[in-house]
């Protein structure tokens, strides 16, 4: 039977690209070059994404749990994640965060397209983000033996939850989808207060607005199929942090 190691390098990008297939035969394990291994390949615009189509080490270690978190941006979602990490001990992976990595590493060749959407509001093409966020978590596995993830920001539209589904659905467990519901008018407020130090490029009005547009238009509906699956959490975050923080202690102190 055949299982997949990921091995990072120095990209992020380029995990998917270095398989090792590690086959039983009697009683050694014989390990094959990622050159003899067929791959897919996955065009994102006028670039393409080498795929390993096995699978990664989630399916040698077991599934990792996730917990997907979303909400407007402003609504604290980072804020909350940070405290859910000191009490309840999962890793938080945020795909803006990873994006901005990424888009910032020398020799990128997706840095430039990730800047222009995360500038105009737009969202990254899926191929990209799920290629991090995997990473991510392979990484972690490795380094801590930690399986259990807070992914902040995804999936935000249908072409996130659909990369996400093909791609990851079958490697993880999905325990819920945490919903932080906040007005735009006090998320704008937020944002702005944090743009004065933060240097994000998209904590402006302009940015904001477009920001806001896209999770009217594409976000709302992704909750709400996760509604009808009823995995979701909802979480009035118009008060403090840690008002908000006992509302969230209430339903992880529930997960097994």
């Amino acid at each position: 039977m055949t299982s997949v190691i990921t091995r990072s390098t120095n990209s992020t990008l380029h995990h998917i690209k270095r398989c090792w297939s590690a086959t039983l035969i009697g009683s050694k394990q014989c390990y094959i070059r990622p050159s003899v291994l067929p791959q897919s390949v996955v065009r994102v615009r006028n670039s393409v994404v080498h795929v390993c189509p096995f699978g990664t080490k989630f399916s040698v270690m077991g599934k990792p749990k996730v917990v997907f978190v979303l909400g407007p941006p402003g609504s604290g979602k980072g804020t909350q994640c940070e405290k859910i990490v000191k009490e309840f001990g999962y890793t938080h992976l945020s795909a803006g965060d990873l994006l901005r990595e990424e888009r910032n590493r020398e020799g990128s060749e997706f840095g430039a397209l990730i800047e222009d959407n995360i500038k105009n509001g737009r969202i990254v093409p899926v191929e990209i983000t799920c290629a991090l966020l995997e990473n991510a978590m392979n990484k972690t596995i490795e380094a801590t033996g930690n399986d259990r993830f807070l992914i902040d920001g995804f999936p935000r539209n249908e072409d996130n939850l659909q990369g996400w589904t093909k791609k990851m659905a079958d490697k993880v467990e999905q325990q819920f989808v945490l919903f932080f519901e906040c007005s735009e008018q006090q998320c704008t407020e937020r944002c702005l207060k944090r743009g004065e130090s933060s240097g994000r490029s998209d904590d402006n009005a302009e940015s904001l607005k477009k920001r806001f547009n896209t999770y009217i238009n594409d976000t709302v509906a992704i909750i709400k199929h996760y509604e009808e699956l009823q995995l979701v959490k909802k979480i009035d975050a118009s008060a403090g942090p840690d008002a908000v923080f006992e509302h969230v202690k209430a339903i992880f102190g529930e997960q097994k």
